[in-house]
């Protein structure tokens, strides 16, 4: 069955992720009724919309054919594709970092930093977290009684963490996180750097390429201080990185800061939002948690299915194949719809309800085989100590207004959940 038109240009529709519900409703229609079929939607490439857990879990094993690099990553324009090979001399990417890349590169450049995400390596950090954490939650306790959870803690708490790891001073940490929200906020009026809806591919990679300059430049002059001074941050470790006996190359050492300094923070900062107005939402869910804080690893893994904060990523076939009963031809691009799969009945009991002793609970959110998310484990940690200390001091909570979330059809969650609490 082909895709309507109306459901295809949905899951592309950055208003209909902002909405939520829009989206669900479409990718719910596809996961029952054309659960692999391709999309084609004006000013687009036609591409096959993978929705089911399953079929997400058949590509994304298959590394070798279904490729990362060979167009672009993330779902662009026919316009925007043009504009960016131009640009950057036949390359579909304006950054080449570990998500662009495949083997042998992805295996060497992922080897560089992996040591430093091992759940062994990142246990040193604890006692560094769980004392940020407290600054945080104090900070939330003298507000009076009321927040916007998004931008006074969700935000800010995991951005601290990943900019003392990267060896980002604290005094740059409001402008990381400005720049991480203009490249992952561009389509949404009220974080990109135009200030406006952009409808001109023109004006709409311009604003991109400028955000990506402004990272470039902050981080070369950080390479060159690393490589005169290094220090035990991971900054020094991409400054002074090599691979094959060869110093990484401009575009990929700037990428890989890149990468860190916004995924690094702004996923963490999704969840974490996404968890808060969750268990606003479902009392009976907060309390159950609140009796037994066992329930706190669960209750991650269920804010990770539930908020999924990036919500597509692309492959190109390298050769024809078979999947799911479709033949997919070699260079068809296919979109892995990640919410999708996070709440596809067939593997999950009631997905659309928030519970945080649901168990298992198998989600997709950091992708799976060898392009699973590398800041999985400190992700989760950071989310571990912050519920530790929050949830003992939280009496209740209660949304005060209404959540919004930010305008984008890639990396996206909460945008502000105004809250009313009390907190011993």
């Amino acid at each position: 069955m082909a895709i309507p038109s109306q459901i295809a240009a949905e899951i592309v529709d950055p208003k209909a992720y902002a909405d939520g519900k829009r989206v669900d409703e479409a990718l719910a229609w596809l996961r029952k009724n054309a659960p692999l079929d391709v999309a084609e939607v004006e000013g687009f490439d036609p591409f096959w919309a993978v929705t089911r857990h399953a079929d997400i879990l058949l590509v994304e094993r298959q590394n070798e054919l279904f490729h990362n690099g060979d167009r672009s990553t993330v779902l662009t324009t026919i316009e925007a594709d043009k504009k960016v090979r131009e640009m950057m001399g036949g390359s579909p990417h304006l950054v080449r970092s570990l998500v662009q890349m495949d083997n042998p590169d992805h295996m060497n450049y992922r080897r560089l930093t992996q040591a430093w995400f091992l759940p062994q390596n990142i246990r040193k950090l604890e006692d560094r977290i769980r004392e940020i954490a407290r600054g945080f939650i104090d900070k939330m306790a003298d507000k009076g009684g009321e927040c916007d959870f998004s931008r006074d803690v969700a935000f800010l708490y995991p951005l601290h963490v990943i900019m003392e790891v990267l060896g980002v001073p604290e005094i740059d940490e409001p402008r990381m996180l400005t720049l991480t929200q203009e490249l992952f906020g561009s389509s949404d009026p009220e974080v990109n750097r135009t200030g406006k809806e952009m409808t001109d591919a023109d004006e709409a990679l311009a604003a991109i390429q400028g955000t990506v300059v402004d990272f470039m430049t902050y981080f070369n002059a950080m390479t060159e201080d690393r490589r005169q001074n290094p220090r035990d941050d991971l900054a020094s470790v991409i400054a002074n990185g090599a691979i094959e006996g060869q110093p990484l190359g401009h575009l990929e050492a700037m990428s890989y800061y890149i990468i860190a300094a916004t995924a690094g923070h702004d996923t963490t900062s999704n969840t974490t939002a996404g968890a808060l107005w969750a268990l606003a939402e479902n009392p009976d869910q907060f309390k159950k948690l609140k009796n037994d804080l066992s329930f706190i690893p669960s209750m991650i893994e269920e804010s990770i299915r539930w908020e999924t904060p990036v919500k597509h990523f692309m492959r190109t076939a390298t050769a024809d194949t078979e999947l799911a009963g479709k033949q997919i031809k070699k260079g068809d691009w296919l979109f892995l719809s990640y919410p999708s799969g996070n709440r596809d009945e067939a593997v999950f009991d009631d997905p659309f309800s928030f519970k945080v002793d649901r168990s298992p609970n198998k989600h997709v959110a950091f992708g799976y085989g060898a392009h699973v998310c590398i800041g999985q484990h400190l992700a989760r940690m950071e989310m571990r100590i912050l519920w530790e200390e929050l949830l003992p001091r939280l009496e209740s909570v209660e949304l005060n207004g209404t959540p919004t979330r930010t305008q984008a059809n890639f990396v996206s969650g909460p945008k502000s959940v105004p809250i009313r609490f009390k907190m011993s």
